[in-house]
């Protein structure tokens, strides 16, 4: 009887054996056809070409490389900006979405690694006794005259384990993607810093031009209040009209009414500085009075190539795109079957007294399982061509910075040649109003010149040396923007 058992099973095992082979092919072979049906993407290559020079010049010198220290030799200025690198909110929130984009690396490999855990409960179970579990015990008690636990009590006691195989480097790709952008987020950082410090030097150069122009037009109030004070002389020896006073007195004013707008600026612009550097509005330390002995030198520019290098911006886009291609491989690899383990081993009993009785209260457990997309693929599908279609924004995002960075640093050349040629003509024309004045006034005394030429000599000095003092703040601007433009500071 035995035999003839043991021979009808066979059958039935080698049956279900193919029952499970079967559908183990049947299921291969979806996966297979899922796998081989990829939506088809659009494919861009990268275009990092640039011209080989700025102006005809080969030279790799890049005053791009000298650090900031050493780049702003203003005692002041350095101690704003060391303030502002240390205090200012923007950069600080900047160093926190860093910390945040690390954490986020230790989180994707956290992903691929085995999660293993331990546990441990208790409880106990009363069951009814008209119910199956109830008289099953009933019935034990009849048959072999043992009284069944009542209630039953479950200790346990073990720890489990989970495990995604990574087999497609999905989970792999998923953690390589956010360490790049981990990187891509520090270069964010080093483009801040590098336009933080050109904006606190052009402030402050500005600052130091709104000084000079208070002063010019303190000068200027003192000679108009001296030519005023002449005219109502003259008037007095019937010499000139009370047009001619009244004249002189509205230039006055107007003058002393110019001095309390650059009051203003400059107090808006030390808040400015104040608010980049995290601290609230106090004087700034400055020697405002060499300003306009300031000497612009000269700058190697070195090749456009280096820039690739040295913005930061560049930099960061380029890892960005980095990361939007391991994203495309991480989206693909959601087609294919994952494959995970479980694995779980402890003690288990309805009394604590046995729980560590081997291998009595020993349990254990061990199995894998294999699942993949089969039918309703339209969300694996829409995040693998989404993920494309971002990796295509990273490219022109890509080279739309590296076009950017060269048109900046043509036009922050450009701008430096045109205002040296600007500032010299300025500085000829200053000095020729200025003996005008001298002469309008002499010509006046005389009575061989009209007041109103002595008015319109003195507004058009003004004017001018107001506009030296702008042409040479944007001389300094520009040499802190052609720094920053060759991607210098964040070092």
């Amino acid at each position: 009887l035995i035999k003839m058992k043991k021979s009808k099973r066979r059958p039935m095992i080698r049956m279900k054996k193919y029952i499970i082979y079967k559908y183990m092919g049947v299921a291969v072979m979806a996966f297979s056809f899922s796998a081989c049906t990829l939506p088809t993407l659009i494919d861009k290559s990268v275009n990092t070409t640039v011209p080989a020079s700025y102006n005809h010049s080969q030279d790799k010198t890049n005053k791009s490389e000298v650090k900031w220290r050493e780049y702003f030799t203003d005692p002041n200025l350095v101690a704003l900006i060391d303030s502002a690198l240390n205090n200012n909110q923007e950069l600080n929130i900047t160093m926190q979405e860093i910390e945040i984009a690390r954490n986020e690396v230790q989180e994707r490999k956290g992903e691929y690694l085995p999660f293993v855990g331990v546990g441990g409960g208790l409880g106990v179970d009363k069951v009814g006794r008209y119910t199956r579990n109830g008289a099953l015990e009933a019935n034990n008690e009849i048959m072999h005259g043992k009284e069944f636990p009542e209630p039953l009590g479950d200790f346990m006691l073990g720890a489990y384990a989970n495990w995604e195989v990574d087999i497609w480097h999905k989970l792999r790709n998923a953690k390589k993607g956010a360490y790049t952008r981990y990187l891509a987020s520090v270069d964010g950082r080093n483009f801040m810093v590098t336009n933080l410090i050109a904006e606190i030097a052009n402030s402050y150069y500005e600052l130091l031009a709104l000084d000079n122009q208070l002063a010019i037009v303190k000068q200027n109030i003192e000679i108009q209040s001296n030519a005023l004070r002449i005219v109502k002389l003259q008037k007095q020896a019937a010499r000139v009209t009370e047009l001619a006073v009244r004249r002189f007195e509205a230039q006055v004013l107007d003058t002393r009414s110019l001095q309390f707008g650059i009051q203003q600026q400059i107090i808006e612009t030390e808040n400015r500085i104040n608010f980049l550097a995290g601290r609230y509005p106090q004087a700034i330390t400055r020697n405002s009075e060499g300003f306009s002995s300031l000497v612009y030198d000269s700058f190697q520019t070195g090749v456009p190539s280096q820039l690739l290098q040295n913005r930061p911006d560049i930099r960061q886009a380029e890892l960005e795109l980095a990361a939007a291609r391991l994203d495309i491989k991480v989206a693909k690899a959601r087609f294919y079957p994952s494959v995970g383990i479980s694995a779980g081993l402890g003690f288990q009993a309805f009394n604590p007294v046995y729980l560590l009785n081997t291998p009595e209260s020993l349990l254990y457990s061990l199995g894998g399982d294999v699942a993949g997309p089969l039918i309703n693929r339209n969300a694996i599908k829409a995040t693998y061509i989404n993920a494309n279609a971002k990796q295509i924004q990273a490219i022109y995002n890509y080279e739309r910075t590296i076009l950017n960075a060269y048109i900046e640093v043509v036009n922050q050349l450009s701008n430096i040649k045109n205002l040296k040629s600007s500032y010299d003509l300025k500085a000829l024309q200053v000095e020729a109003l200025t003996e005008s004045i001298e002469i309008s006034n002499n010509l006046f005394r005389s009575a061989r010149a009209d007041y109103m030429e002595v008015l319109l000599t003195q507004r058009d000095a003004l004017e001018t040396r107001f506009e030296l003092i702008e042409t040479k703040m944007r001389q300094m601007n520009a040499r802190v923007n052609i720094y920053r433009a060759l991607g210098g500071g964040w070092k």
